[in-house]
């Protein structure tokens, strides 16, 4: 008798755990409400792109007076003079990303315009005479690379050609009385070439997708020239020119848009 409770208690038992697993299983599968992680986007910095900005720039020239003969002779020491002011400026061009084990790195070309106000005074110490200097634009041409920093932070270096225009200057009285009188001569504007080497930084700000922000710090070495002091009313030369020598220093900010050819890269897991 007590072997049969026994055994009708198991078999009970072993029902109900089979009964609860059906149960179980048609009722439908509980769901997580937590959302997947999102996965931020990594910039892309392989494409093409335009910007714009401004800056400002300091020039440092320095002077040598000639009687231009002939034979030429240098009649004065070298002396120097600068000029400062601020500038404007727009830029396009295109980058390729690629990497080189686990460092990301940025190889492009570009050119810009720089729309300038950056004015100094300037002497002419054989004639006894002083006049206004402005660099009002000038242009460049080159390349740059970069490695990324992380995924939205590039530091580069630039280097390539620039040319400089640098306006008419007209000369007046240094010493008088009278002070500060067109004395009759002047020196041409002229347009001075060289090569500039640079380096900056740029991020991708989150806020914007294509948006990214640029600065950079340039200096300039431009060639020597012969400038020549004139007489204005006819334009002849007075036999005395000046061999002028040119550094350019800018710091410039924009703000640059890319229209990258792939769209963005996909985050690394």
């Amino acid at each position: 008798m007590k072997k049969l409770a026994f055994g009708l208690a198991a078999t009970a038992a072993f029902a109900g755990q089979i009964g609860s697993q059906a149960i179980a299983a048609d009722m439908p599968a509980q769901v997580s409400k937590t959302p997947p992680p999102v996965v931020a986007p990594v910039a892309n910095w392989t494409g093409c792109y335009v910007g714009g900005g401004g800056g400002y720039g300091l020039f440092h020239q320095e002077n040598t007076g000639h009687f231009d003969g002939p034979p030429r002779v240098q009649i004065s020491d070298t002396f120097s003079n600068s000029g400062k002011g601020g500038f404007g400026t727009v830029q396009g061009g295109c980058d390729y990303q690629f990497n080189i084990g686990t460092w990301g790195i940025v190889v492009g070309g570009f050119a810009d315009y720089d729309f300038a106000d950056i004015n100094g005074k300037r002497s002419d110490i054989i004639n006894a005479a002083v006049g206004n200097v402005k660099l009002s634009s000038q242009w460049a041409v080159g390349g740059r690379v970069g490695m990324l920093v992380n995924p939205q932070l590039l530091t580069f270096v630039t280097a390539g050609y620039v040319e400089a225009k640098f306006d008419r200057t007209n000369w007046t009285n240094l010493f008088g009385p009278p002070f500060n009188v067109a004395n009759g001569f002047y020196t041409d504007g002229s347009t001075f070439k060289g090569w500039f080497l640079g380096t900056g930084d740029e991020w991708a700000l989150s806020f914007l997708p294509g948006l990214y922000w640029k600065n950079e710090y340039r200096a300039s070495h431009m060639d020597r020239q012969n400038q020549p002091v004139l007489v204005v009313f006819n334009g002849a030369r007075t036999g005395i020119s000046y061999d002028a020598e040119k550094w350019i220093h800018t710091v410039r900010t924009e703000l640059v848009y890319r229209f990258n050819w792939g769209g963005p890269i996909g985050a690394k897991y």
